[in-house]
């Protein structure tokens, strides 16, 4: 075993002289150059964690060759002896720099998180959420170094009219941290103890029938997907995604019912939906009069992909609307027509039981034990409310047509 300062004096000369073994540096401790047949030398250091009964051990600092050389080599193998009278095994610390360069940084963290979510649904939201806000701020910053103010910095970031959207993503981190936490990836949340962004104030925006008339009637100058949407939308008084997304495998012609799958719902519960006479003449238009087709998407644009244009269709709706005679039409959305259909059912004097198994809520009557317990579907009641409102909405149509 030769031994002797490490200069580069000395590695050229063990190099020519074709030299294999080890060479310790006489001045640090452990600090050794190992020359290999083929020419290599790769630079050392050997140490023991925890005294003289503890195992020599050996780690390998690097090749000879930029970026080190016998100073650079040197230098560290002094840093790494600090690290190890303090307790730090640098083997064990490589790793976890590597860990949290490449399985802990946030990004690709992220993208774990996602796979492991089972709700399409939820795991939409969260992609969303993620993709827009939280990955350009925090990057691949490793998720152990990610303090309370690099949360903040993310709500800093987001227009402060979108409230729903910074609760919705303040959500998605408060999940994900505790699922990091619950994987041992984390000791603790940064989100521990921060305030939860206020809610937004529930809406009481519902249509008038006169104005419901007008939306129906002016339905059928928009985007061939879009129309159809809007009318399906007020007859059945189901969520926007759920009438979109809706497939002709989950309708039934000859029973005039849809069942919504609970994949699909937003509570993870099926619903079926009697469909009335105004629904089934949108479905009946859709399949040009004839026998409704058997498998794919009822509203396919000319890709073949779902529609997503609601902005646009939304957007002419509301320019036909403005120049078709009537007085001006306050702002609404999309969602207020199902807000519009509970409030009418509240009119026709629906019970509020029947309102919630057609909406498909699971609050209110029912929720708790009543959920439990009370396993009646409604079936009959649904399929009469839904005839009321079908008549409710005609008369609408026709009184301002």
């Amino acid at each position: 075993m030769a031994s002797g300062k490490i200069t580069k004096r000395s590695i050229d000369a063990a190099i020519a002289a074709h030299f294999v073994g080890f060479v310790w540096d006489d001045g640090i401790k452990g600090f050794g150059a190992k020359f290999s047949r083929s020419g290599a030398v790769v630079y050392v250091l050997q140490f023991r964690m925890g005294g003289r009964e503890a195992s020599t051990r050996r780690y390998t600092i690097g090749s000879h060759g930029s970026p080190w050389t016998p100073t650079t080599a040197r230098e560290e193998a002094q840093r790494l002896l600090i690290l190890i009278a303090q307790g730090t095994d640098p083997a064990e610390a490589d790793r976890q720099r590597r860990r949290e360069a490449v399985d802990l940084a946030f990004a690709n963290y992220a993208a774990k998180f996602e796979q492991s979510l089972v709700k399409q649904k939820w795991r939409n939201l969260v992609s969303r959420s993620l993709k827009l806000h939280v990955i350009p701020v925090l990057g691949k910053k490793p998720l152990p170094k990610i303090k309370r103010h690099d949360i903040v910095v993310v709500f800093d970031r987001m227009p402060p009219a979108q409230i729903a959207n910074r609760r919705n993503v303040f959500a998605v981190l408060r999940r994900l941290f505790r699922w990091a936490v619950s994987r041992g990836d984390l000791d603790r949340s940064p989100m521990d103890g921060m305030e939860t962004p206020p809610a937004v104030k529930p809406r009481d925006r519902w249509l008038s029938d006169s104005e419901l008339g007008r939306i129906w009637r002016q339905s059928y100058h928009v985007h061939r997907c879009f129309g159809p949407i809007i009318r399906l939308l007020i007859a059945t008084g189901q969520r926007r995604e759920e009438v979109a997304s809706m497939s002709w495998e989950e309708l039934d012609q000859d029973e005039h019912v849809w069942t919504i799958p609970s994949n699909r719902s937003k509570n993870g519960e099926p619903n079926i939906v009697p469909l009335n006479a105004l629904a089934a003449e949108v479905l009946d238009d859709l399949a040009d009069g004839g026998a409704w087709p058997l498998h794919g998407r009822v509203f396919a644009t000319s890709s073949g992909k779902g529609f997503t244009g609601y902005h646009k269709g939304k957007s002419k709706l509301d320019s036909l609307i403005a120049t078709d005679g009537g007085e001006p039409m306050p702002a609404w959305r999309l969602h207020d027509l199902r807000r519009t259909l509970a409030t009418g059912f509240q009119r026709l004097g629906v019970r509020f039981e029947v309102t919630e198994a057609i909406l498909n809520h699971v609050g209110g009557a029912r929720a708790g034990v009543a959920g439990i317990y009370q396993r009646h579907d409604w079936k009959p009641e649904k399929r009469e409310a839904m005839s009321l409102w079908n008549e409710h909405v005609a008369r609408a149509i026709r009184q301002g047509a």
